[in-house]
């Protein structure tokens, strides 16, 4: 998805940040690593540190076993007190399945989901869209899923 969103916002307005730099929120004070930012513009910065934004417009988060109830939860809660905020993603790394949150322009966060290989994530922030068959490429979920009973069994 990074490589798709990189190519498809080439020669706009729009920054993106993957991983490696830090998003802080200040209804929080906390620091959090998104999967994926996309800036409108210019990022603002917490102070004079380069790694540290404070104006995502997306966020693409990909949930794993223990992630995804605080993906979901708390951390959206903090996500949504940052005023630029527009979209977030969240992309199922067990099945062919993506959250789409987008804000509309009552300020209400609004949820489409998606659940097969034929469909397409369009953001609605952002001119940009992308099969989740492409998102999913290579992605065997039976080995996956074997993976989890087994860490689920080592965990218990």
């Amino acid at each position: 998805m990074i490589a798709n969103l990189k190519f498809g916002l080439r020669g706009k307005d729009y920054r993106l940040f993957t991983s490696d730099v830090r998003l802080w929120i200040p209804l929080t004070r906390r620091y959090v690593y998104p999967d994926i930012m996309v800036i409108q513009g210019e990022p603002i910065y917490q102070g004079s540190n380069k790694t540290i934004v404070t104006n995502p417009l997306v966020i693409v988060e990909v949930l794993s076993s223990s992630t995804k109830d605080y993906d979901r939860g708390g951390k959206f809660v903090a996500y949504r007190s940052i005023p630029e905020l527009r979209e977030y993603i969240l992309i199922d790394q067990y099945s062919y399945h993506i959250e789409q949150f987008a804000k509309n322009s009552d300020g209400k966060w609004v949820l489409t989901e998606y659940d097969s290989a034929e469909s397409g994530l369009t953001l609605e922030s952002v001119d940009f869209q992308m099969p989740l068959s492409e998102i999913y490429e290579r992605i065997n979920f039976e080995v996956e899923e074997e993976v989890n009973e087994q860490i689920s069994e080592i965990q218990e």
